[in-house]
C-alpha cells in the first residue's frame, strides 16, 4: 500500500517523461491510497490539457472515469488538524500536506516528484523514480 498524490496519477495516464516509472509502481503495488483531495487536483490537470487542446472532452471523461475505478474503495478524508500543522512547520500547500498525512496515517509512504515534498518530509516521501 502507498499513496500516490495527483501528480503521479496523471503520470501514469497522461504519456510523459514519469510515464514509464509510474507503470513500474503499478506493477509493483497496485495499492494506490489518496485523500479525496485528488479528484479536484486531477480534474483540473485534466483541464489543463482540454485547453491546451492535447486531449478531447470525450479523452478526459474517460480518463477520470479509470482513475476513479482505480482508486474507489481507496480514497480517504484527512484530518484537518493534522494538515494545517504539517502545513505550518514545513511552509507546503495545505493541499500537498493532505497527501503526507494520509500517507502519516496510514503508515506509508507518498510517492510524488513534488520537490518541496520530497525536501520537508523525506522520511514520509519517495522519489517517484526512486521506488
Amino acid at each position: 500500500m502507498i499513496v500516490v498524490d495527483s501528480n503521479v496519477l496523471a503520470y501514469l495516464y497522461l504519456p510523459g517523461e514519469y510515464t514509464e516509472a509510474a507503470e513500474r509502481l503499478l506493477e509493483q503495488d497496485a495499492d494506490w491510497q489518496a485523500p479525496i483531495l485528488w479528484r479536484s487536483e486531477f480534474r483540473n490537470i485534466l483541464a489543463g490539457y482540454l485547453r491546451r487542446g492535447t486531449l478531447t472532452f470525450d479523452q478526459a471523461i474517460a480518463i477520470q472515469r479509470e482513475v476513479e475505478s482505480l482508486l474507489a474503495g481507496a480514497e480517504h478524508e484527512v484530518d484537518s488538524l493534522h494538515v494545517l500543522e504539517l502545513m505550518w512547520e514545513s511552509g507546503c500547500s495545505a493541499y500537498d500536506c493532505e497527501f503526507v498525512a494520509l500517507a502519516q496515517s496510514l503508515a506509508v509512504r507518498l510517492l510524488t516528484m513534488d520537490g518541496k515534498l520530497l525536501k520537508a518530509f523525506p522520511s514520509v516521501t519517495m522519489a517517484l523514480v526512486n521506488w
